[in-house]
């Protein structure tokens, strides 16, 4: 089954930013309906499994970086199989995740979601290292320059980025100049810094069983 982007959000119980500024207004959905959808207010809520818990962990996660299933089994199975310890995957998870060119795009602000990034990336609106790459999958490195086409930098999409970068924090490991339009990456992302909303420990355990 298919939820749009706030029904999510109530699903899970908690805010995953899904939707850019909406989400930071008094017009979120979770706000007015703290509860899942389809589910009457004051209907009580049954604890979760060991294996509920791990299964919401893993669509929280999931959600936030606007994957479909197949993607993201294939990156927690790829790490699982390079280290064979649970233990250790979180941090290489995230990093794995964090470097996509799609988050990437999302992390500069040149995007208001995740979601929209992709779309961007496919309509080839953006550059690394001077070459148009339409893969939202693409992994970036230290190093890369990351910048707007120069034919789409006065498409209406961008018209508000000016203002819009002025506000966005971006993280340690990327830098962004303004003047230029132009993000660099400049180290590496850490789980820390990242701060996903799930244990990431159990979407391991999950996919071990």
């Amino acid at each position: 089954m298919v939820y749009s982007k706030c029904k999510i959000c109530r699903r899970q119980g908690e805010k995953l930013f899904l939707k850019g500024e909406k989400c930071s207004s008094q017009k979120c959905p979770i706000i007015r309906r703290p509860f899942p959808p389809g589910q009457k207010k004051k209907r009580r809520t049954r604890a979760l499994s060991e294996y509920g818990k791990e299964l919401r962990e893993k669509q929280k996660l999931r959600n936030w970086y606007n994957l479909g299933e197949r993607q993201f089994v294939k990156y927690v199975k790829e790490i699982l199989q390079k280290i064979g310890r649970v233990e250790d995957a979180p941090t290489l998870l995230i990093k794995k995740l964090e470097n996509r060119f799609d988050n990437v795009i999302f992390r500069f602000g040149l995007s208001v979601n995740r979601s929209q990034a992709r779309q961007l990336i496919s309509h080839k609106h953006f550059v690394i290292n001077g070459k148009p790459v339409n893969a939202p999958s693409y992994q970036v490195k230290k190093g890369d320059k990351i910048g707007i086409k120069q034919s789409s930098g006065k498409k209406n999409v961008f018209k508000d980025l000016p203002t819009s970068l002025k506000k966005n924090k971006t993280p340690n490991w990327l830098e962004f100049d303004i003047k230029k339009m132009e993000g660099t990456v400049i180290g590496e992302p850490t789980l820390e810094e990242a701060a996903p909303p799930s244990e990431i420990s159990t979407i391991f355990e999950y996919y071990s069983r």
